[in-house]
């Protein structure tokens, strides 16, 4: 069975609350910009980026690429311009300090430590996820409150106050999804006809990093198969929730190379 007839279930208010998530996207093009979505190219992402061009409102849309993500993932950087006629901005790491990473800490680093492995989601998703957002009022997620512990009390609107590079940085989350249930983005994708990773299908309902990553079995948490060696309290990579300052030290907060531009 596919991840549609699975999970396509929506919730007995489903129309409230895609009006809403209208509502509230619209809300935020007005209030912020430039405003931009940080996409994983999920299955919530993916509902996201449906809704960003079904609203119209003016928002760029990019991709981290960490350079290990699963080919099943990338192709729908293509598939995602090709149904919407969207340009997807595209960040990968610096591949110098990538190498010296792996040439140091070999390329099973996330394994040996937690250090290690939050090193490694810093300078492949936090550092580019810096560049990517720099200059912008807001960015949108496709963050739910279903999805774990750690999510449970994501708000619609999120003020983050930042220090980055020694510069205060005031930027809002936007959360449109927040209140939505996995049944009702299986619902919203099959309606809608919603392209979405093959790996759903497999049992893989939150998908990253090739290493981290693995299948879950029917009635386990939605995120147990993300560095599913560690403990509950410490599965996430940074960019939703706040971390102390990694241990590989020489990273640099401006070492990111936009490969896709959507032109102004």
């Amino acid at each position: 069975m596919g991840a549609i007839s699975l999970y396509a279930k929506p919730s007995a208010n489903f129309e409230q609350k895609l009006a809403a998530s209208k509502a509230l996207l619209q809300s935020a093009a007005a209030l912020y910009s430039p405003l931009t979505q940080a996409s994983s190219l999920g299955a919530e992402d993916m509902v996201v980026s449906h809704l960003i061009v079904e609203t119209g409102i003016a928002s760029s849309i990019f991709v981290l690429d960490t350079r290990m993500l699963h080919a099943q993932t990338l192709v729908l950087v293509e598939r995602l311009e090709a149904r919407y006629g969207v340009k997807v901005d595209v960040y990968q790491p610096d591949p110098l300090v990538a190498e010296q990473f792996v040439r140091e800490n070999g390329a099973d680093a996330m394994y040996k430590s937690l250090d290690l492995r939050k090193a490694c989601c810093d300078f492949r998703k936090m550092v580019p996820l810096e560049r990517a957002l720099a200059g912008k009022k807001a960015w949108i997620t496709g963050l739910r409150r279903e999805q774990s512990n750690a999510r449970a009390e994501v708000h619609d609107v999120e003020q983050q106050n930042l220090l980055i590079d020694g510069q205060a940085v005031t930027r809002a989350k936007i959360n449109p999804l927040a209140d939505w249930t996995q049944g009702d983005i299986w619902h919203f994708i099959s309606v809608n006809s919603i392209p979405y990773n093959p790996l759903h299908d497999e049992f893989f309902p939150s998908i990253g990093c090739a290493p981290c990553t693995r299948a879950v079995t029917l009635g386990e948490d939605v995120r147990s198969g993300r560095w599913w060696w560690e403990n509950e309290n410490a599965k996430e990579c940074g960019l939703h929730v706040a971390e102390e300052p990694p241990a590989f030290e020489s990273i640099s907060r401006i070492s990111s190379i936009p490969i896709k531009e959507i032109p102004a």
